[in-house]
């Protein structure tokens, strides 16, 4: 059984030969363990293709997670100057807005002319062709400087074929073995970056009906990326959710805000007969039936205190036999452990309950931290390969 086998294996709740291993990786992550300079990774297909496949060979990963879309071929000719220092790279453009690249965290864009947000004031749910002028923004999956190939102003249907550049190459050096998966951002993450979380989270209490409108609008970009990417033949499409936790919203505001948009988004790709996953942070233990209700295949993360309150034995009692189940490996103390004894100790205990009843990957709760060890995460496939065996 070759690791594409295994996840999808696992993924639909069959039996597998061992518990598969996939973790997320922060995008400083790849910058600080991959022999390329930051923004290549950042602003090129092939340099975020060649990080992504370099890692998961490292790790031996059993899937590689595209959680950007690829970017135009000649995207870095419109740089003018890059300059290095001992905290990042700092870029200037054509236009004069300037990108820094943390050799540590995701880039941060600048300009001296376009808004950072749009107003929500201002916004009308009908008319959302000024998400083009916001910095490096359009539909939230495309973080670069605006350029005259970008997708339309409006909501975004139509995909740029370069768009899927990543996935061609990542699935040109994999082939058959890895578990490719694609990611789009939930509608509830669209509003969080489009207004910045401030703004969108006193929204919800000012004027939830024009709320509700942005998000109905919203989502057709998500299904419309969503879908494209099942089309092309990823393994599998995460659902990124991270604001949709207790630590930003209740419980009553996720059956409101993220529920009934995100049920739109997996209804979309799983008729398309690709599975359908979703990552969402912090607090989620008293919505875990919510989140199953969006109609999801699975859940990602599931962060156990103290970024979280989910343990995974109980995840798996109330949601297990209807949702597969990857992570609940305590992301903090992966940062923090300084002993091979300590990090085995933790994985095997997620192994232990997580295979039970099958359905289980192993993964750390959240983002694998930029500055975690390599060596950490060079011990789960092999443990996985040690116990991770069905009884």
């Amino acid at each position: 059984m070759n690791s594409r086998e295994r996840m999808a294996r696992a993924m639909r709740h069959q039996p597998v030969d061992r518990v598969p291993v996939m973790c997320q990786l922060a995008l400083g992550h790849y910058f600080l363990n991959v022999n390329a300079p930051p923004h290549r990774i950042w602003f090129t297909s092939e340099g975020f293709a060649e990080a992504l496949v370099t890692l998961q060979q490292r790790y031996r990963f059993d899937g590689i997670l595209i959680n950007i879309p690829g970017r135009p071929v000649n995207v870095l000719d419109d740089v003018t100057r890059i300059e290095t220092t001992t905290e990042g790279e700092r870029l200037t453009w054509r236009d004069g807005s300037v990108t820094f690249v943390p050799r540590d965290d995701n880039p941060q864009h600048f300009s001296a002319t376009q808004p950072a947000r749009a107003n929500f004031e201002t916004l009308d749910p009908d008319r959302l062709d000024e998400i083009g002028d916001l910095q490096g923004y359009v539909w939230n999956i495309y973080h670069i400087p605006r350029l005259a190939e970008q997708p339309t102003r409006g909501v975004l249907r139509e995909i740029p074929p370069y768009f899927f550049r990543t996935i061609d190459l990542v699935k040109r050096a994999v082939g058959d073995t890895v578990s490719v998966h694609g990611e789009v951002f939930s509608p509830f993450t669209h509003l969080m970056e489009l207004l910045g979380y401030e703004q969108a989270l006193l929204a919800l209490v000012s004027d939830a009906g024009k709320v509700r409108a942005l998000l109905d609008r919203l989502t057709e970009a998500s299904v419309a990326w969503a879908t494209a990417q099942a089309r092309y033949g990823v393994d599998a499409v995460l659902i990124s959710s991270a604001f949709a936790g207790g630590s930003f919203i209740s419980r009553a505001m996720y059956g409101e805000f993220v529920l009934p948009y995100e049920q739109r988004v997996t209804t979309a790709v799983q008729a398309l007969g690709v599975p359908v996953y979703t990552h969402t942070c912090g607090r989620i233990g008293d919505r875990l039936e919510l989140i199953a209700e969006t109609g999801t295949n699975g859940i990602d993360t599931l962060d156990p205190p103290p970024l979280g309150n989910v343990e995974l034995g109980e995840a798996k009692q109330r949601i297990g036999e209807r949702l597969f189940i990857k992570g609940n490996l305590n992301s903090v103390a992966l940062l923090e452990y300084r002993t091979k004894e300590q990090v085995i100790a933790e994985a095997t205990e997620r192994i232990r309950i997580g295979k039970r009843g099958g359905g289980y990957i192993l993964s750390t709760a959240c983002s694998v931290a930029p500055h975690v060890e390599p060596w950490k995460l060079e011990l789960l496939t092999p443990l996985a390969e040690e116990i991770g065996t069905n009884d």
